[in-house]
């Protein structure tokens, strides 16, 4: 007998906080303060919910989801996405390649 399963625990966010209260570690675009739940999945059907032990960060556009203790404890720079040159929050083109800064 062969059993497959397919599902996964994954986190889906419940509700806004704060709109723009961070910027995403990825993309540097703006970002969110949000509840948020885990969820457990068989065959992409939501059986089980959680809530996560605090608040997280949700980016508007590459749709990452952390911890906000994660982004506390990351305090990464912000970085130019096309030359990676750090950047200060204020710029809004890299001044190193002259690439827009999203957010």
């Amino acid at each position: 007998m062969f059993f497959f399963f397919l599902g996964g625990v994954s986190a889906e966010v419940r509700k806004v906080l704060e709109r723009n209260a961070a910027r995403c570690l990825r993309c540097g675009g703006p970002a969110d303060l949000v509840d948020y739940d885990k969820v457990l999945k068989a065959f992409f059907v939501p059986v089980w919910r959680w809530p996560a032990k605090g608040p997280g960060i949700s980016c508007n556009d590459c749709g990452l989801l952390v911890p906000a203790d994660f982004m506390e404890e990351s305090k990464a720079p912000l970085k130019c996405w096309s030359c990676s040159t750090p950047l200060s929050p204020s710029f809004r083109y890299c001044p190193s390649c002259g690439s827009p800064i999203k957010g």
